[in-house]
């Protein structure tokens, strides 16, 4: 029986600390870009529920008006009850008689800084956006960075 000989090679004991500074400096860079994209995601995720709201809220109080011949009774509220949610708090005024109204989503917590309206025209308007987001007021609900709606 013959033997062969292998040269005498160093056994692989791990990592060297070039490959290791290699790695980290990839998963920065991929970090880098994917946190950002992520955050931007969450917060479009949460719009819709101000969107939905404010436009539910608008038919149910067109059906009022159908039913009372005006929106509400007070200048302070609208003839129906505001949503609920928890990424925006809602209120609904009178814009000088009760012939018109303004219902008004605010974000609170993580969505502070939007703020989404409609009237009794269905106009829909953007009046406050974090930065990035565009340059408020916005004749339209913005739903993506740079003021896209």
């Amino acid at each position: 029986m013959k033997h062969i000989y292998l040269p005498n090679m160093r056994a692989s004991r791990g990592f060297t600390l070039m490959e290791l500074m290699i790695t980290m400096v990839i998963i920065g860079i991929l970090a880098a870009i994917a946190v950002p994209m992520y955050s931007a995601y969450v917060t479009r995720s949460k719009i819709p529920e101000a969107t939905s709201a404010l436009a539910g809220m608008r038919i149910r109080l067109e059906q009022y008006y159908q039913d009372n011949r005006n929106y509400g009774s007070t200048a302070a509220a609208c003839g129906l009850a505001v949503p609920s949610g928890s990424n925006f708090t809602y209120t609904c005024v009178w814009r000088g008689t009760d012939q018109t109204y303004l219902i008004t989503a605010n974000g609170v917590g993580s969505m502070n800084g939007f703020t989404y309206t409609i009237d009794e025209g269905g106009n829909r308007a953007t009046s406050a956006v974090p930065a990035g987001w565009g340059t408020a007021p916005i004749s339209c609900w913005v739903s993506k960075k740079g003021g896209e709606c």
